[in-house]
């Protein structure tokens, strides 16, 4: 902790801002739905301080390489594909999918180095992923993506947004213990919040109550909302499913919410989610569909939240903290696994931890401000 005397003799506490690591993590990344990237056409991702370029070959199996070709630096996601490979626009040099060339048109013959960096994909229920390891070595089998949706049961298709966010992905990852943050910022009302970090893995698990006081029930014909319970677990850096259910009065909406991300740079990532609805007998497919577009605004607006926050906070490596708040430095110390070399993760980055956040009175303080605002409403409206 960094603090300065001033004249009565106190000390201030001063910020620590740091500066984000030049290296991005190490892990699966999520890149969007698979789909949009089987057009016949090569696709620009800028990612990881680079460009990529992403096509599907004749077989509709997913490649990703360096979007800057060998030869002359042509962008190789400006070009077109031929066959199994992707064409230079440059002077049509082509590239397949494992980083060779594959032809030079014009030339006898293809030099003995031409090859490009080529990049392993994942694909996993109709998302595609991309592993980055600064390291160069392949991905273990223990830190593969699970299965996301229950393959037993019937979803609604995905709904997915993007946003491109100028700031360090770190941000978003502090969410994962902050509870107040969802009080302050969303709107709601946690009752239930615990963290969990092992391994690769950190989960959070919580549940919450509907606000009164930013709720409005519209009439007995509408269901009206009791609150929600989620548990949450990021795979990795950079990808997170939110097994998310909303409880209403008469029945419960099982959805699947997925929050992922990659780095564009040090100062800027791009925030992607989606979410499915599971179809039941209590929510059958059109009103699932009805669901689903109303989910995704409302948790759309949740992350606009979030982002007009990060827009105009500063960077803070020493947080204070009171009791109430979560295990803010033991996530980021088990965030920092991803950055460092393989052979330097140290035992604390990945040994089991909980920690079980005491409600109670953040919960008695949230329950008397939404009294007070339901107050406040009750009178304006009585003198209109």
């Amino acid at each position: 902790m960094t603090t300065v005397a001033i004249e009565d003799g106190e000390e201030v506490r001063i910020i620590e801002q740091g500066v984000p690591p030049e290296r991005f993590a190490r892990g699966w990344h999520c890149l969007g739905l698979v789909k949009g990237f089987r057009d016949g056409k090569p696709h620009s991702v800028e990612a990881f301080g680079t460009k990529l370029v992403v096509f599907a070959d004749s077989k509709g199996e997913v490649k990703i390489l360096d979007a800057y070709c060998r030869h002359m630096g042509g962008d190789l996601s400006q070009g077109s594909i031929k066959g199994d490979s992707v064409a230079c626009p440059f002077h049509d040099w082509r590239w397949g999918g494992n980083g060779k060339c594959t032809g030079i048109p014009y030339a006898r013959r293809v030099p003995p180095l031409a090859r490009t960096r080529g990049w392993q994909t994942m694909e996993k229920d109709e998302l595609l992923f991309v592993w980055h390891d600064p390291e160069g070595n392949p991905p273990p089998q223990e830190v593969a993506i699970p299965e996301i949706r229950d393959p037993e049961a019937e979803w609604t298709e995905w709904t997915w947004k993007k946003i491109e966010i100028d700031t360090n992905c770190r941000e978003i990852i502090d969410n994962v213990v902050d509870m107040a943050h969802f009080y302050y910022v969303h709107y709601g009302m946690p009752t239930y919040f615990k963290n969990i970090f092992e391994g690769h893995i950190a989960i959070q698990e919580q549940s919450g109550e509907s606000r009164e006081d930013v709720v409005e029930w519209e009439g007995p014909d509408v269901p009206r909302l009791l609150g929600n319970r989620s548990v949450a677990a990021y795979y990795g850096p950079s990808f997170m499913t939110d097994d998310l259910v909303y409880v209403y009065d008469r029945y419960e909406v099982e959805s699947m919410l997925i929050n992922c991300h990659y780095p564009v740079s040090p100062d800027k990532f791009v925030l992607m989610y989606g979410i499915a609805v599971k179809k039941t007998e209590q929510v059958p497919a059109d009103i699932a569909d009805q669901l689903m577009e109303a989910m995704i605004g409302y948790i759309g607006m949740g992350f606009e939240q979030d982002v007009e926050i990060w827009k105009n906070k500063t960077r803070i490596e020493n947080p204070l903290l009171c009791s109430e708040d979560g295990p803010v430095y033991q996530l980021r110390r088990w965030y920092e696994q991803f950055y460092v070399d393989v052979a330097d993760i140290t035992p604390d980055m990945v040994d089991r931890f909980e920690f079980e956040l005491d409600t109670t009175k953040p919960v008695e303080a949230w329950k008397a401000e939404v009294a007070e605002n339901l107050a406040r409403k009750a009178a304006e409206g009585a003198t209109v």
